[in-house]
């Protein structure tokens, strides 16, 4: 949906980086317009603007990081990507969920499984050998989460609304 929010887990610098690299070097150069990013939510309304940007910079101001980790690397069908965990930022996610109860899409509404594609809309023979190639070397790691950043949909680019860090205490 053109104009729809997307709210998304800021990763810190350098792993962004590096898994932005990950991406350019997997991902087809022609659907590419993205950097590396981990999707909470995937279409707000429109119209949710600074409700949205209020509630992240409340719940940043008032959570710690969360704890994170790339748990594994998962087959996405005709793709790849990375799994998080993160029972914390389940947590968050669920405060924003129920924030915006009923204005959710399904998408949105179904169970949310954390990840960050790396390669995607390939053919399943080049998602399988890379599959391979990143399963064969891929150790678990802390995943640094920094922030909350809010984004709008561009009919394939995104345009970045505002990103904010975490500074709080504890989020239980």
């Amino acid at each position: 949906m053109s104009g729809a929010l997307i709210v998304t887990a800021a990763l810190e610098r350098r792993v962004h980086d590096r898994l932005t690299g990950e991406r350019k070097a997997h991902f087809p150069a022609e659907r590419n317009f993205l950097d590396a990013h981990l999707t909470m939510f995937h279409a707000l309304p429109p119209s949710c603007g600074a409700e949205a940007a209020s509630l992240l910079k409340r719940i940043t101001n008032d959570c710690k990081p969360p704890r994170a980790r790339l748990a594994e690397v998962i087959s996405l069908g005709r793709g790849v990507a990375y799994k998080v965990e993160s029972d914390d930022l389940r947590r968050i996610r669920d405060v924003i969920a129920d924030h915006f109860h009923g204005m959710l899409t399904a998408q949105d509404s179904q169970g949310w499984r954390p990840h960050i594609t790396i390669q995607n809309k390939v053919k399943p023979f080049e998602a399988k050998a890379l599959l391979d190639e990143k399963r064969e070397a891929f150790e678990p790691q802390p995943l640094d989460i920094i922030g909350l950043s809010l984004h709008r949909y561009m009919d394939g680019p995104w345009e970045k609304l505002g990103s904010w860090r975490f500074r709080g205490l504890d989020i239980a």
